[in-house]
């Protein structure tokens, strides 16, 4: 989260919400009360961190999307700089921002989020792992971390489809879908204009 909070303030000022500090000033205070409620694993069932955590979430989901709007509006239109190096550089930092959002959003609502998948309150997985279908090959104590579900965005984002892992429930799939479309617009929007501005 702080790494996406990062690149938030770094992109260009056309491609966030407001001044450039906004979400990650907002991000960050979130994130602290988040730490600091439950600092070492986050496996507390309250309705109030639960609340706060999926601000954080459509707080990040809402710049994301931002971006993607503005750089793909500006791209259609024409208002985008002529400077291919900060064209690539602008799509790398809002394709970047798609697939670690998604990875967050993924962590937090396979089987009700962490605290949740701590206390197995769902017995169905919405994303079935390898681990899961072959239980031989991984400990019997086996259960996805936050880098599982950012293999999965990035697998995702990049092969426009999923790999390993499945998406079984409904959400999952439709969410994967929408990854899997932004990603493919803004990547090739981006390489498209790039190359005629390098013509």
């Amino acid at each position: 989260m702080v790494g996406l909070l990062g690149l938030q303030y770094f992109l260009p000022d056309w491609l966030t919400p407001g001044p450039r500090w906004v979400v990650p000033a907002l991000g960050v205070a979130l994130l602290l009360v988040l730490v600091i409620a439950s600092p070492y694993r986050l496996d507390r069932e309250e309705i109030l961190f639960r609340r706060l955590a999926m601000c954080l979430m459509g707080l990040l989901g809402f710049a994301m999307t931002w971006a993607v709007w503005h750089l793909v509006n500006g791209l259609i239109d024409g208002t985008v700089s002529n400077n291919a190096g900060g064209l690539l550089g602008s799509g790398a930092g809002v394709w970047m921002s798609n697939f670690l959002v998604f990875a967050l959003w993924y962590w937090e609502f396979d089987r009700g989020g962490p605290a949740a998948r701590a206390h197995a309150r769902k017995p169905y997985p919405d994303f079935l792992f390898v681990q899961m279908q072959n239980p031989d090959l991984a400990a019997p104590e086996w259960e996805p971390q936050f880098l599982d579900y950012l293999y999965l965005s990035f697998t995702n984002a990049t092969a426009f489809s999923p790999t390993d892992v499945m998406p079984m429930s409904r959400w999952a799939k439709i969410t994967m879908m929408m990854q899997s479309g932004i990603s493919l617009i803004t990547v090739s929007l981006v390489i498209a204009r790039a190359v005629n501005v390098l013509k």
